[in-house]
């Protein structure tokens, strides 16, 4: 394995924002859990006593209902589950969103009730309302649907990185059926499109609810503490700068770098991914103390989206984060796929999305022979090539250099990928990829003959692809437009600034710093997020001290919410006195 650097790693794989002390109590484990469960309900002073245990989808029910029943053994207990349609009726119900296709779905319109049998909720409540004294305790998907009034409300919460791994060890299924054998890719793609969907719109309808919040995103480790204080931590993280807990992941083009520079397994055949930035999908950790409690990040967003956003994306984005960063690594690997992503149109149509996946690669390390493929050879004959990639499919064999556009690319370069774009970065590359977040909607066209790391083949998307393809996205094009587009705009004492991108076409600006001294930057209500390209690590600081002084390492994205305003950033420890460097991207015309 090839060296890329002879520093120790620094890299932050587990970043916390500390909870003021004041709302500094976590238990730990089930027997203290339940306890101070115990506790609130014998502070409600009526006969009957009822406590809601509303859950994500991807919570072990195993493991916590065993430990609720064990500790509340005279309790009436009901699960959410007994109260839904069968799966029969639940899979006609939900047939359009999910779709009989590989990958793709459509964002779904429904609501928690989706899930549930009128007659079935009905009798439920009923039996409910029937018992005239003790503790009740609904429990599952749903339980503050079925129950909307309650003594004490719990709300046990699950990352998305955790329900994905649940997903690929088969431990959960999708709500409402029993599908834990099925391949993991579909009971993903169900889960994004549909069960995610409608968890998300009842959980902004109840956090403001919330009497304890549930962590037991590490099985048999479960953590409690209450919902004062994860919103504490909440309204604490949209005024600092902040980093979400970054996930990594191997794939079939995966390469060696992050190993070395972000400290991971060396045992691992490698790691293709480092999701960043997404907050759809990466977790924050809240310090309480010495513990980590672990809460989807997204849930910073539905609580405070106009600090976080700013007021401008937040009227044009709602409650979305509209900005993605991950790391893509080739280094010793291989090719990414030959890919398209679709226009704006074609997304809303097809899929129920608001915007696309426009993008761009951040070369934040390359080899000498790394290359980019980029839009289209001049002359290219269209039908020719989508019949090629059909016949692909079954021949294994595509002339991408007879179509495709190929270009080098080295450290710092910044290629363009508005949607319709096609592209593909090579071997031996480190991206740094910005984009705006609908990320799963890549439209693959060719894999390179490889299977991936499930022994399968990836589905290929031919027949969308060819609806989005630019077909004069040619040479000439590319090189004016997309390629290494970076301005001047500004410069003084120990800093330069420049524009990098992205192209007219798309919403997000990016701008990068290179700096020997202190720089002063401003959100100007609009969210601003960064990466280290340059330097062993900086420091982010206020000049107000409105926030504590925050450091970031190389390759570490972070976050800086809207109503910060005025922050600097400075060369700090190993790298004070030498040149460093961050991109920045925000939303176009808000910043």
């Amino acid at each position: 394995m090839k060296r890329y650097t002879d520093k120790s790693p620094n890299y932050d794989k587990y970043p916390v924002i500390q909870v003021p002390s004041h709302h500094n109590k976590c238990s730990v484990g089930w027997e203290n859990i339940t306890k101070q469960m115990q506790e609130k309900i014998d502070s409600v002073t009526t006969p009957k006593k009822i406590m809601v245990i509303e859950c994500y989808q991807g919570v072990l029910d195993s493991e916590v209902e065993t430990n609720i029943r064990k500790a509340f053994a005279s309790a009436t207990f009901i699960n959410s589950s007994q109260a839904m349609l069968s799966e029969s009726v639940l899979n006609d119900k939900l047939k359009a969103d999910i779709t009989d296709d590989e990958i793709f779905g459509y964002m779904t319109r429904f609501n928690i009730d989706c899930y549930f049998d009128t007659e079935k909720v009905e009798k439920v409540r009923q039996s409910i309302c029937d018992v005239k004294q003790g503790v009740i305790i609904i429990y599952g998907v749903g339980a503050a649907y079925i129950q909307p009034t309650y003594d004490i409300l719990v709300y046990a919460d699950m990352a998305r990185w955790e329900i994905q791994m649940r997903f690929r060890r088969n431990e959960i299924s999708n709500i409402g059926v029993n599908n834990k054998t099925e391949r993991a890719s579909l009971q993903y793609k169900r889960g994004f499109f549909v069960d995610w969907r409608v968890c998300d719109r009842f959980k902004k309808t109840l956090m403001s609810k919330w009497d304890f919040v549930l962590d037991t995103n590490t099985k048999d480790e479960p953590k409690m503490v209450t919902g004062e204080a994860v919103i504490a931590g909440l309204k604490k993280a949209v005024h600092t700068p902040f980093r979400v807990v970054p996930f990594f992941d191997p794939g079939p083009w995966g390469g060696q770098w992050m190993k070395q520079i972000c400290g991971l397994d060396d045992d691992q055949i490698n790691f293709a991914w480092c999701f960043d930035c997404v907050p759809e999908e990466n977790s924050l950790f809240l310090g309480f103390g010495d513990v980590k409690f672990e809460i989807p990040s997204i849930n910073l967003v539905f609580a405070y989206p106009k600090e976080l956003l700013g007021d401008p994306v937040h009227a044009r984005f709602g409650d979305e984060f509209p900005i993605r960063f991950d790391l893509l690594d080739t280094m010793e690997g291989g090719n990414l796929s030959l890919q398209v992503h679709p226009l704006t149109e074609y997304i809303q149509d097809k899929f129920g999305m608001h915007y696309t996946q426009d993008e761009s690669y951040y070369m934040l390390d390359a080899q000498d022979n790394a290359v980019v493929y980029l839009g289209l050879k001049d002359g290219v004959d269209s039908d020719a090539m989508i019949d090629d990639l059909r016949e692909a499919q079954t021949t294994g064999k595509f002339d991408t250099d007879k179509y495709v556009g190929c270009y080098p690319v080295k450290k710092h370069d910044h290629v363009l990928i508005p949607a319709g774009t096609i592209h593909c970065s090579g071997t031996d590359s480190m991206v740094l990829e910005i984009s705006a977040t609908p990320f799963i909607f890549t439209f693959k066209l060719w894999d390179w003959e490889r299977l991936g790391l499930d022994g399968r083949p990836r589905p290929i998307n031919v027949e969308h692809g060819k609806n989005v393809i630019q077909w004069d996205r040619a040479e000439d094009w590319v090189k004016k437009e997309i390629l290494d587009r970076v301005t001047v705009v500004g410069e003084g004492e120990g800093w330069i600034e420049e524009h990098t991108g992205l192209h007219e076409r798309e919403f997000i600006e990016t701008r990068r710093h290179w700096f020997t001294e202190s720089v002063l930057h401003n959100t100007n209500d609009c969210v601003n997020v960064l990466n280290l390209v340059e330097g062993r690590e900086v420091i982010i600081e206020s000049p107000t001290k409105a926030f504590e002084p925050f450091v970031v390492h190389y390759a570490e994205t972070f976050i800086i919410p809207a109503s910060v305003g005025e922050y600097t950033i400075r060369p700090y420890g190993e790298s004070e006195g030498q040149k460093c460097g961050t991109l920045k991207a925000y939303v176009r015309n808000h910043a």
